[in-house]
């Protein structure tokens, strides 16, 4: 891992570790997983979002005021609103992204969870995402939160990610696979 990226991961660390202990101190980790859901929809829906807390031209008033305003109109706790007006204050709100993983893992973590990042062609139905959960549990061990995401390149079949194992079933790789093949032979 390059430095800066180690350094960005380690802020979002403490920042996560700090919101955590709030609110499991609080009794409130249901209301935090629906902030981070929150916040995480936020950030993959809204360039401007991204740009907002990528960008450093704005004056730190101006980032406290904008997240602030954002986090009253998602309806977010007060304890991770004033988090994120401390982390504008003190220009950190780049690091939002790694704090929501932080965020996830942990409360995966205390809930006995694990997370399974799922690429799919095709938006996955309901029944069909269950189904998938229900056989990563029996593989893994634990009940098991499906993140999935739509990526039409794959062409059909699924790239499965749980922890450091990742299983690729879609027809892209099948296809790269073959052409390796045929280069090989040729």
């Amino acid at each position: 891992m390059s430095e800066p990226a180690s350094i960005s991961t380690g802020i979002a660390d403490r920042y996560a570790t700090a919101v955590f202990a709030l609110a499991k101190d609080d009794k409130a980790l249901d209301v935090l997983e629906t902030d981070v859901d929150t916040l995480d929809s936020a950030l993959k829906d809204s360039a401007e979002f991204r740009d907002l807390i990528a960008s450093p031209i704005y004056s730190r008033e101006t980032l406290k005021s904008a997240v602030t305003a954002i986090a009253d109109k998602a309806g977010l706790s007060t304890t991770l609103k004033n988090t994120l007006g401390l982390m504008a204050d003190k220009r950190r709100l780049f690091v939002l992204p790694q704090m929501v993983a932080h965020l996830r893992e942990r409360i995966a973590t205390e809930k006995g969870e694990v997370s399974a990042d799922v690429i799919s062609a095709k938006a996955l139905t309901k029944a069909q995402s269950d189904k998938l959960a229900a056989t990563l549990k029996k593989s893994v061990g634990k009940d098991v939160k499906i993140n999935t995401t739509v990526d039409e390149t794959l062409i059909g079949g699924l790239v499965v990610k749980v922890g450091s194992k990742m299983i690729d079933t879609s027809i892209r790789s099948k296809l790269a696979k073959l052409q390796n093949a045929m280069k090989e032979v040729g």
